[in-house]
């Protein structure tokens, strides 16, 4: 069974850019002990374009979806998941509008072993 890929597109004006990455960079490990994780990229934009992509790697969308509806709900929904107290005011989205693209992996490759 191929493993799936969930990119999510942020757009995220520039003034916000440093936000974004600080609140991803204080995520860490949010993701990674959860079932069925293979991989995670932040990947910021270089040039002609606003949209960062959050890349995820999954051994399966049953995984993918037992995270969003588990971790990852309680984690924006301000349950003390996002590093501050249950019930706590949540901070301003960095980013003005998400899409998430789906895809199923039919190939890949690494660096040949020398």
């Amino acid at each position: 069974m191929p493993s799936i890929v969930k990119i999510n597109v942020l757009t995220v004006p520039a003034e916000q850019r440093e936000v974004l990455e600080r609140r991803f960079a204080s995520r860490a490990g949010a993701v990674e002990g959860s079932d069925g994780f293979e991989w995670f990229e932040l990947l910021r934009p270089v040039e002609g374009t606003d949209q960062y992509l959050v890349y995820t790697r999954w051994r399966s969308e049953e995984d993918f979806q037992a995270w969003m509806e588990g971790p990852m709900k309680a984690a924006h929904q301000g349950g003390g998941g996002a590093g501050g107290p249950a019930g706590a005011e949540r901070p301003a989205p960095a980013a003005s509008a998400s899409t998430v693209w789906s895809f199923e992996v039919v190939q890949q490759a690494g660096p040949k072993q020398a």
